[in-house]
């Protein structure tokens, strides 16, 4: 049992919730789309998702522990040895869902695991950048949401890329595509205030060690720029509910307004990790969480 919770500690399950909850999401936008979910393609997906987020996590801590003095719950050749394991797991569910589907899927399930590395490890990690916040949001909040809808539309959906040796050609289907970025804004916007929220709170220490986030650069504008993409999330259900992409009782996510409102100004009164920091989770929760159960609840009223 030891072990076992030496385990979660290291690869944080319990912050997992910003790649489930958009899994979950783009789930729900199936069901009220009435599309047929392909199971074992989206089964293999969740799995090779959720293990390369334990094994990003799992890197982040190791790499983390050499600059700021954090303890590892494992020796380091134990922990070096999970980091290789998870990742091989997960990389090779990955490929495996690659060849079930096509090109496309390698592609942008390429990109999510080159991030996933090089936020933590590298000469320069992302997260040691004022680029975090974008990474995460747009890898957590849109491509989980695109890759899940891509393996279960109809081909083309989204668009037609055709290449050979000497020419690429992509068509885009606007609306579709402009139609999963404005889904994606919630989640996009909410994991990204979940790193804006832990760089609040380690802004001093990041200082100390030359890490240079984007609160460093933004000053107090980030607190500002944290409270709006919250309310930059409610604007994008409402259009999408006046464009008729989600059914109208989707416009009770506007109700947790009033929570999320409160656990704003808490956190803009006092930036503390032990504290505050764990309002930004409980909003992303509040607001990812909310839509996609109302999501779910349209389909069934449909």
């Amino acid at each position: 049992m030891e072990m076992l919770k030496n385990f979660l500690n290291f690869v944080e399950l319990r912050t997992k919730i910003t790649s489930a909850f958009a899994f979950f999401m783009a789930l729900a936008y199936l069901f009220y789309r009435k599309q047929p979910v392909n199971w074992t393609l989206t089964l293999l997906f969740f799995a090779s998702m959720f293990l390369f987020d334990l094994t990003a996590t799992a890197i982040n801590n190791y790499v983390d522990s050499k600059s700021n003095g954090q303890t590892l719950p494992f020796r380091r050749g134990t922990a070096k040895t999970i980091i290789y394991l998870l990742f091989a797991v997960s990389s090779v569910l990955g490929l495996t869902l690659a060849y079930l589907t096509d090109a496309v899927v390698l592609l942008f399930g390429g990109l999510c695991f080159l991030f996933g590395v090089l936020y933590s490890w590298g000469p320069i990690p992302l997260s040691w950048q004022p680029l975090g916040e974008i990474f995460s949001g747009l890898f957590y909040g849109l491509f989980i949401p695109f890759l899940l809808l891509y393996i279960n539309l109809p081909r083309g959906t989204f668009f037609t890329l055709t290449f050979d040796f000497q020419t690429v050609h992509l068509d885009l289907n606007i609306f579709p595509v402009f139609s999963l970025f404005l889904l994606s804004v919630a989640p996009v916007c909410a994991t990204a205030n979940i790193m804006l929220a832990n760089n609040l709170c380690d802004l001093e220490k990041d200082i100390q060690v030359k890490r240079y986030t984007l609160p460093y650069y933004l000053g107090k504008r980030a607190l500002r720029l944290f409270a709006a993409l919250y309310y930059i999330s409610y604007g994008s259900v409402a259009v999408m509910v006046l464009l008729r992409i989600l059914p109208s009782v989707c416009l009770l996510i506007l109700l947790t307004v009033f929570p999320v409102r409160k656990n704003i100004r808490l956190f803009i009164n006092k930036q503390d990790k032990e504290k505050t920091f764990i309002l930004s989770v409980k909003n992303y929760m509040i607001l990812v969480g909310t839509d996609s159960l109302l999501i779910f609840l349209g389909a069934f009223l449909s």
